[in-house]
């Protein structure tokens, strides 16, 4: 059963203008990733906000900390419906929504190269059905790892490594994994 795309781009519309109001929520950067995989493109749109005082294993210089991710993504399916590699070569686009806490490592001041990596959850507006690869639910759990690097101004330029499925919830499961660039800039 395919969610309405109305629905969910309004629900994503309500989560965020919350985040923006609430002072002790107060968002901290906005991102945007794009990315490639399984013949889908994904454009992703997100605002983070920092754990604040946070900062485990602190030594040398370095700690790891994270932050909250909360994203709205359009997919572009290029080989919708397709069976055994053999599509219609329709393009078919779907919504997601998601929200990640995220782990990174990173150095003190927050600049400089860093490595982080966390597991989400999504809800996409329809099931994905692409490149003979299935969903069988709308909800997926999302992992990533990535790396990057904070300029002295803020700006966070990082690539991830992205794989979303329902963790065998129910089958057909076939995952799809993302290779994605990412760019973030402080508020």
């Amino acid at each position: 059963m395919a969610i309405n795309k109305t629905i969910l781009k309004a629900a994503a519309a309500a989560a965020l203008l919350m985040v923006f109001q609430a002072p002790s929520y107060a968002i901290d950067s906005g991102s945007l990733e794009v990315g490639t995989g399984n013949q889908t493109t994904v454009v992703r749109a997100a605002v983070q906000w920092q754990w604040k005082n946070t900062a485990w294993w602190q030594s040398n210089g370095t700690h790891i900390s994270g932050y909250w991710d909360l994203s709205v993504a359009d997919w572009l399916e290029k080989n919708y419906n397709s069976v055994n590699g053999v599509g219609t070569d329709s393009h078919h686009s779907l919504w997601d929504v998601g929200f990640t806490p995220v782990f990174r490592f990173e150095r003190d001041d927050r600049k400089g190269p860093y490595a982080e990596g966390g597991v989400g959850l999504h809800l996409a507006s329809e099931l994905y059905n692409n490149n003979d690869k299935h969903f069988s639910t709308a909800f997926q759990f999302g992992d990533h790892i990535g790396a990057g690097y904070v300029f002295t101004n803020g700006i966070d330029l990082g690539f991830r490594l992205q794989h979303l499925s329902n963790g065998g919830i129910k089958h057909p499961n076939g995952g799809v994994n993302y290779a994605l660039v990412r760019v973030a800039y402080p508020f």
